[in-house]
């Protein structure tokens, strides 16, 4: 490495280590590590702008192997931010399926990005003139945290690209850590309350439970009144262990029936009052 860059990227690893605990990252941490990788990106940015390159050859080492480094982490620390910042404050299934939807967008942005990301991974250098130098600087059309770099000095048509999967697969870590924390959390939570020694599963249609759900919210019967549609779903869907789908749409289809509307809880009322006429006949 280029003995103008050495210092500043040896610099940033040692402070980035006090940053980075072994326990998980919180909302303070990700903004000083967002601090800290600007700070070095806009240390490079004097060098480049000063100096620039000798060769062809350092001008790839530096986007593909230098400036990648804080960039990468830059976009990590503010993807942990947004997250820490986003993520739901009660129940834990909500917490978790926030973050399953969150692996999920990383999933599509890496199938997106399927050959640039063999490219990399494979170490193949056959396209790193295209990719790493910038007379080929092709602007993103998407808004992004490292978007602020966009000075035709200093980034290249694939440089922040490189850097949003280095910091993506560090992102991934993370979820897998939290979603980890919280089952491990859930589970806790299960053998304190005394884990049931069946399975409950629900047997009748969702379309009944959305009944039962939408009852229960009108009536304000739950936490009285303040808790809402979702978070009454989710509650019964790790009580029973069924997924929803999509309540909203099912709640539609019900509203449109010509029939009766109710039909489950009308159903209920009658059984329970015939269990209740012939317990009293015993």
């Amino acid at each position: 490495m280029d003995n103008r860059f050495k210092h500043i990227i040896d610099g940033y690893f040692q402070k980035l280590e006090e940053i980075i605990p072994s326990k998980r990252i919180d909302l303070k941490k990700s903004n000083e590590g967002i601090h800290l990788s600007n700070n070095a990106l806009y240390l490079l940015k004097k060098i480049v702008e000063k100096n620039g390159f000798k060769s062809i050859e350092e001008e790839i080492y530096f986007f593909k192997k230098v400036k990648s480094e804080p960039l990468s982490h830059l976009v990590y620390f503010s993807e942990v931010r947004s997250c820490e910042l986003l993520m739901p404050k009660i129940g834990l299934g909500n917490q978790l399926n926030f973050l399953e939807k969150k692996i999920k967008r990383i999933n599509k942005f890496f199938n997106r990005n399927w050959d640039f990301v063999h490219y990399m991974e494979q170490e193949l250098t056959y396209l790193d003139i295209q990719y790493f130098t910038r007379s080929n600087q092709v602007f993103p059309l998407y808004s992004l945290p490292e978007s602020c770099y966009l000075d035709p000095k200093f980034f290249t048509s694939h440089d922040m690209l490189w850097a949003r999967i280095k910091g993506m697969n560090k992102f991934v870590i993370y979820l897998q850590e939290r979603i980890n924390q919280l089952k491990l959390h859930k589970h806790k939570a299960l053998l304190q309350l005394g884990k049931p020694k069946r399975t409950l599963v629900w047997s009748a249609s969702k379309a009944a439970l959305t009944e039962l759900i939408y009852a229960l919210y009108s009536s304000s019967a739950v936490n009285h009144g303040k808790e809402d549609i979702k978070g009454i779903a989710t509650a019964f869907e790790d009580l029973f262990n069924i997924r929803l789908d999509n309540i909203y749409k099912t709640y539609a289809e019900i509203k449109s029936r010509k029939d009766s509307k109710t039909r489950f809880l009308e159903e209920l009322i009658i059984r329970f009052n015939n269990k209740i006429h012939e317990d009293d006949s015993l």
